[in-house]
């Protein structure tokens, strides 16, 4: 099967988005977990750290799989692959 020049920059376009939302991750799961104990301050009246861990992180997960919805609708509409509704 040939892959056309379309399917070609709609990949490229996927896996580019799937690899910056992949880095945010894994930025937000170890790295910002990593130092939170070191980040000594206060915030909406919790630690730092414990807001990271039970609620932070979470917010950030969710807003991924919902950025990451919303830009596949887009592409799926701008190289005719949508599903219809």
């Amino acid at each position: 099967m040939q892959v056309s020049e379309t399917h070609r920059h709609y990949w490229q376009k996927n896996l580019r988005m799937t690899a910056i939302l992949m880095v945010i991750w894994f930025v937000v799961t170890f790295v910002v977990g990593y130092f939170a104990r070191d980040l000594n301050f206060n915030f909406f009246g919790w630690p730092f750290s414990f807001w990271v861990g039970a609620q932070g992180a979470l917010v950030v997960y969710v807003a991924i799989i919902a950025y990451y919805a919303h830009y596949m609708n887009k592409l799926d509409r701008e190289h005719g692959v949508a599903e219809e509704e």
